[in-house]
């Protein structure tokens, strides 16, 4: 890495931005001063790994500086991070994905937690960066009903946060399903007059929400899958086809015993 990159990563990390909502290169705006081309900014970023911070930094400096991030930046970023994944979700032909690239972006590294009185109505764990986590669509199979299971979805790993109380080992779990707006899960939950959540929203991209649980879509395999209680796994799927979920995860020495079903 160069001084100047070197300088201008220090810079990016330290600053605090108060994002210019109106702002379309105005007099007053401070990427006018002598701002770097998309070009550099495309190069700069991939000489540093599609840094999420500094690419959410860089969201907050003016509507220009806003638009590349969604329009360029997050979507490089979810690309180096789940290639495989990437070319799946994209592979119906869509250049885009359901929701947003900074939605997705989101979603690959951020566990929502949960609050009281909340989506999921447990005690208070905050939300948290979690940078290394595995997303499967093998383990996806196992959140759908049988007759949904040719629908494409994306669950990752569960992420504990163990010892809560009375609420026990709780783990949290996200995904995404591919081209949500046709899938069957939707049909389904349509056809079955599911109800969004009157006060919830998804975390990721805003978009209502859909109780799985309430809708009687929740099979057997799920909990198996994750390792956990089969009365104490809840999800939701929004109308962008994000999925976050909570369970309360089966003692180690358990957990290595659970059948499998199909």
């Amino acid at each position: 890495m160069t001084p100047f990159h070197s300088h201008l990563l220090i810079l990016f990390q330290t600053m605090i931005i108060t994002k210019q909502y109106r702002c379309i290169h105005s007099a007053s705006c401070m990427c006018t001063k002598g701002h770097l081309s998309e070009d550099v900014i495309f190069l700069l970023l991939q000489h540093l790994n599609w840094n999420p911070k500094i690419i959410a930094t860089l969201s907050c400096v003016c509507k220009w500086f806003d638009d590349l991030v969604k329009r360029v930046l997050w979507k490089e970023f979810c690309r180096t991070r789940a290639p495989k994944m990437m070319q799946d979700l994209q592979s119906s032909g869509s250049h885009s994905v359901d929701g947003n690239w900074s939605a997705l972006g989101k979603l690959l590294i951020y566990c929502s937690g949960c609050k009281k009185d909340g989506l999921f109505n447990k005690i208070h764990i905050p939300g948290h960066f979690a940078y290394r986590t595995r997303f499967s669509r093998t383990s996806g199979k196992s959140f759908l009903l049988p007759n949904c299971r040719t629908d494409v979805l994306y669950v990752s790993d569960p992420c504990e946060h163990l010892d809560q109380g009375e609420e026990g080992d709780v783990g949290f779990f996200r995904g995404v399903f591919k081209s949500f707006a046709t899938s069957k899960v939707r049909k389904m939950l349509i056809k079955r007059g599911a109800k969004f959540h009157p006060t919830e929203f998804c975390p990721y991209c805003k978009g209502k929400l859909w109780s799985m649980l309430q809708a009687k879509m929740i099979p057997q395999s799920a909990s198996c899958r994750l390792g956990a209680y089969e009365d104490c796994i809840e999800y939701y799927v929004c109308l962008n086809g994000h999925v976050l979920g909570v369970c309360t995860l089966l003692p180690l020495s358990d957990s290595e015993e659970v059948p499998e079903f199909d």
